[in-house]
């Protein structure tokens, strides 16, 4: 077959292109931030060698771009699945399975916590602000984690429990455990499976003691 003769290779498609300049506008930004910066929308363009005018139309706001990298950091994380049928087990393994790919992708996920913040801080001076970064992908996995409890605590006591949890389970922690006491990867992980087992103590010791006072009170 002469070289007239070969097919011509179809262009990629448009859904294909644009879906690549989204991962390198992603990559590029993620890499930044992991580097410790907090750039513009602008800035990940020029590092990425794209018009202002692209990144915008993927991201047009500072919030839609950290969204996506949240997304993309924690992407397995959101799939977790317990393989446990204990409680405490599976706050165990949540735990376990979460916290090397946070530390991993730590930049991204204080880029959300300064986002956040920032925004707070903006809808003090400029309440109809609309802009937001939803977060809250921790609520599902802590509830799929502590399912076994269900019926062994009251709904309040087991409510509790997922709010407790929900401050030693995200980024937050690294603000406390790193930048206040200076702990390493490992700390961080040790005090934060100690804690998941003494709010589950807690509230098992809670559930029994009311179970006590009911039975006494009769």
């Amino acid at each position: 077959m002469s070289y007239q003769d070969k097919p011509e290779r179809a262009p990629p498609s448009l859904t294909t292109i644009r879906a690549r300049t989204r991962r390198l506008l992603i990559d590029t930004a993620m890499s930044m931030y992991e580097q410790g910066a907090f750039p513009s929308i602008t800035e990940v363009a020029n590092a990425a060698q794209l018009s202002r005018a692209t990144a915008y139309r993927y991201f047009p706001t500072q919030s839609a771009l950290v969204s996506a990298m949240v997304d993309e950091s924690l992407g397995p994380i959101l799939e977790w699945q317990p393989t446990q049928p204990d409680a405490h087990q599976r706050i165990a393994e949540l735990l376990s399975f979460a916290y090397p790919r946070m530390l991993q992708h730590e930049g991204v996920l204080r880029a959300a916590l300064h986002l956040s913040l920032q925004q707070w801080a903006d809808s003090r001076s400029n309440p109809n602000n609309e802009e937001k970064l939803v977060r809250g992908n921790r609520k599902r996995l802590l509830k799929l984690a502590v399912e076994p409890l269900e019926g062994k605590l009251t709904p309040e006591a087991l409510q509790r429990v997922i709010h407790a949890f929900s401050l030693i389970y995200g980024s937050e922690v690294f603000m406390v455990l790193k930048d206040i006491w200076h702990l390493d990867d490992a700390g961080i992980q040790d005090v934060t499976q100690w804690m998941g087992k003494a709010i589950l103590l807690q509230a098992e010791t809670d559930a029994k003691l009311a179970a006590q006072d009911g039975s006494e009170s009769r």
